[in-house]
């Protein structure tokens, strides 16, 4: 039985929901979890009603904390929401506390799965559920910056007229303004990047991917479709065991942080990290994203 609790029924969980009941996937109940009861009592109710045209068929329930003991994944989108001109780690105090109440009622029901945390500040609230839980490292993943990878790959396949799905290029380093693309990775099939796109152009989509949630909070406050796809591909990758690699957040003993490289995520969550050889330039801007999650960490422990 493959069982998902959700916590926290805002925009970007049920954006997550949404996507889960219809994508294929091996979930076979979903169960929600936030402190306005009414309004998620609504949701499951939407949700059900989605399900004679869903590819799946998925138990769709609201619930309590005692729900995480069989869970295989509990997904965690609780927390005060990034609001037009406020960084993402303006938020950190806010979900900081949320998340030390959160962690402990998940923790204190048996749960032994695979905490999947979608909160901004992302990499520290990742951080925070690491040690809030106790869990092994292995076992705690951020939804990090696979989304800004979505977001890259989605705008070179419209610059350069090709499918996304094709290309071969990830932004590493902080969920946050710190983001970067390491460039000198980046590939379609067996070309470089720099084959395609003079370096201005890299600077520009470097910007454009940076900038996006800012752009897309402005217009319609708040972006939510983009994390609940990327969640449920993170989701699949656990519960079909697939191994696939996602720039994910995760901790790194090496940095002694939760930061986004490319890695191996499969059934037991992370599996590996992928070293990735940078050159000077971003192997500086790594060291600089690292340093920003750090200090920042460092005012809510």
């Amino acid at each position: 039985m493959n069982k998902i609790v959700l916590v926290g029924c805002g925009n970007v969980g049920m954006a997550y929901a949404y996507a889960l009941v219809n994508q294929k996937t091996y979930v076979d109940e979903l169960v929600l979890i936030d402190i306005n009861v009414d309004k998620t009592i609504g949701e499951a109710l939407d949700l059900n009603h989605c399900l004679p045209y869903s590819p799946n068929k998925i138990k769709v329930s609201v619930g309590n904390y005692s729900d995480c003991k069989d869970a295989k994944i509990v997904a965690i989108c609780c927390g005060a929401n990034q609001k037009p001109g406020e960084t993402r780690m303006d938020l950190i105090n806010k979900n900081a506390n949320i998340f030390k109440s959160v962690i402990k009622e998940i923790k204190n029901s048996g749960f032994n799965g695979i905490y999947l945390v979608a909160t901004n500040p992302l990499d520290v609230m990742t951080y925070l559920t690491l040690k809030y839980s106790g869990a092994s490292y292995k076992k705690v993943i951020g939804t990090g910056a696979a989304l800004d990878t979505a977001r890259l790959r989605y705008i070179l396949g419209e610059k350069l007229n090709m499918c996304s799905k094709d290309i071969d290029a990830y932004v590493i380093g902080e969920h946050g303004d710190s983001e970067f693309i390491p460039w000198s990775n980046a590939n379609i099939a067996f070309k470089k990047i720099n084959e395609y796109l003079t370096k201005e152009e890299m600077n520009e989509i470097e910007s454009s991917v940076r900038d996006s949630a800012y752009e897309v909070i402005k217009r319609k406050g708040a972006t939510y479709y983009g994390i609940g796809a990327c969640m449920v591909r993170i989701t699949n990758a656990i519960l079909e065991d697939k191994k696939i690699i996602l720039s994910v957040s995760s901790y790194d003993k090496k940095y002694d942080t939760c930061i986004s490289i490319p890695t191996i995520v499969g059934i037991n969550g992370v599996l590996d990290k992928i070293d990735m050889p940078l050159n000077e330039e971003e192997k500086q801007k790594l060291l600089n994203s690292i340093n920003i999650i750090k200090e920042a960490t460092s005012k809510v422990l």
